[in-house]
């Protein structure tokens, strides 16, 4: 075919239209890109609204970023995990140990060594101390409570065998040491008196085995009471996400200043956390971290006294409302208290001149005193205030556990509306209720039973609780003996002989 006819052709013409078609569409395209995208290749949507961050606020989110910086910095290499090896053996129900039925191992040389169960643990702990190539770290008791090996690790992975060198379970504290002649900061410890609610905290740890985690938020609340079982310490509140294995590090200050030990957590969703985290007020833990150096153990003080706070009910009927205090409801005969003039239903309203907030504040107190020293107890009696001088005494293993010394033995109660209704009480019935005897005391060894309803001491009518305890301090001189009423009967306990 020739040329001219080839281009005049259909399946010419055809082709030609596709291409101008194809054309016209880049071209298309083109324009609209090129009018949508300004220079710079940003579309023009966000060219409208770009991110605009004041200056000044950018510069205070900044810096304040660079304080959390200095912060993790200063403080991570003197915060350490503690991994611990806990080792027990095989025991049958009730723990009876194989022996019992099977006889010594020794006996038996045929069956191999003997099965032990090892479990791991973790937790942290506070470089604190130094003495040549010896360090000393403080953590929780409950991070090494019954463990058999200890051994640290530091930030970079390195790991150290440790010893256990004092512990205290009334204050959840121990302290273990390492030694190396590697260099580590020591932790600096702040003033946790000087905290507020509000100010900043930085958590540093080890939750979960992840090693030197920050976190950070708020000091929730201060004084916090509660916490594990015979605690006696007053808790710094934070929202700072602490976890298991948080346990013995450090809560921190915006300055790098360690002003807590976080020891336990609130949770309902199997021991996450909820933002409910406590801490012990490093102040408390000054003491013990000296006392655990020097001697390998902590001296504390005691006064022999049983107390407890006052609810409405008993504020009222002592005469006690609008006072802060604690109530001592039994004392420990031979006991310091016992030997300075201390009774029961004794209110403690101060102590050397110094409030008494609660009982928890007054049992911290006693516990920081040393052995020998001589303090004023002001407490609120018959409604008078007396001053009563006692000597401390060193606070022995066990000593508040022997019920055949605390006198008398019994906590009572005043009858309320409440009382009456659930024992079934006419309104004119009079005395206290009887809510719990002292296994082995004078109350449990002369008879006297739980839900008795105690209607005279020692031959004199008790009307109600104020009657109840002053008759205690007034006439048992020699010997205790009550008038009850159980299960709609009267009756008389035995006689207790002092």
């Amino acid at each position: 075919m020739k040329f001219a006819e080839r281009l005049s052709s259909r399946h010419f013409f055809v082709f030609n239209l596709v291409l101008i078609g194809v054309l016209f569409g880049f071209s298309l395209a083109f324009v609209s890109f090129s009018c949508s995208t300004p220079p710079g290749g940003k579309p023009a949507e966000a060219q409208e609204n770009p991110l605009v961050i004041p200056q000044d606020a950018l510069a205070v989110a900044e810096s304040l970023q660079t304080s959390f910086r200095a912060v993790a910095e200063r403080v991570l290499p003197s915060v350490v995990e503690i991994k611990t090896v806990s080792v027990r053996r095989p025991t049958l129900p009730n723990g009876i140990p194989p022996e019992f039925f099977f006889g010594p191992r020794d006996q038996e040389p045929n069956r191999g060594p003997e099965r032990q169960f090892r479990s791991q643990g973790v937790g942290s702990g506070i470089i604190v101390r130094q003495n040549g190539d010896l360090y000393y770290v403080i953590t929780n008791f409950h991070v090494v409570d019954g463990v058999t090996e200890v051994s640290i690790a530091v930030e970079d992975g390195r790991e150290y065998p440790a010893e256990i060198v004092g512990t205290n379970e009334r204050r959840d504290l121990a302290m273990v040491s390492f030694r190396t002649s590697d260099r580590f900061p020591l932790a600096v410890l702040g003033d946790s008196d000087s905290v507020r609610v509000g100010d900043w905290a930085i958590a540093i740890g080890n939750p979960m085995g992840l090693m030197s985690t920050v976190t950070m938020g708020i000091v929730s609340a201060i004084g916090r009471t509660g916490g594990p079982a015979g605690n006696i310490n007053d808790f710094i509140q934070t929202d700072t996400s602490i976890n298991r294995g948080n346990s013995g590090g450090a809560l921190v200050n915006i300055r790098g200043e360690v002003i807590g030990i976080p020891t336990w957590i609130a949770s309902d969703n199997g021991g996450g956390s909820m933002g409910l985290g406590f801490a012990i007020p490093i102040n408390n833990a000054k003491r013990t971290i000296d006392e655990f150096i020097n001697k390998g153990e902590i001296s504390d003080g005691w006064l022999g006294v049983s107390l407890i706070d006052t609810d409405r009910d008993l504020a009222q009927a002592l005469g006690l409302t609008g006072k802060r205090g604690a109530l001592a409801v039994q004392v420990f005969i031979d006991s310091p208290a016992h030997k300075g003039g201390l009774q029961p239903g004794d209110y403690i309203t101060h102590l050397d001149g110094a409030e008494i907030r609660d009982r928890n504040a007054l049992t911290r107190r006693v516990g920081d005193l040393r052995a020998g020293a001589q303090v004023t107890f002001t407490v609120f009696r018959d409604g008078a205030s007396h001053d009563l001088r006692v000597r401390i005494e060193a606070r022995a293993a066990g000593v508040d556990s022997d019920g055949r010394k605390l006198w008398p033995g019994v906590y009572a109660v005043p009858i309320t509306d409440a009382i009456r209704q659930a024992l079934h009480l006419n309104a004119g019935d009079q005395g206290v209720i009887v809510a719990e005897i002292q296994t082995e005391s004078p109350a449990a060894v002369i008879g006297l039973q739980r839900e008795d309803r105690i209607i005279s001491l020692n031959g004199e009518a008790v009307r109600d609780l104020a009657a109840f305890y002053r008759l205690l301090r007034e006439r048992t001189g020699r010997e205790l003996w009550f008038e009850v009423v159980r299960n709609g009967s009267r009756l008389e306990t035995l006689r207790f002989k002092r």
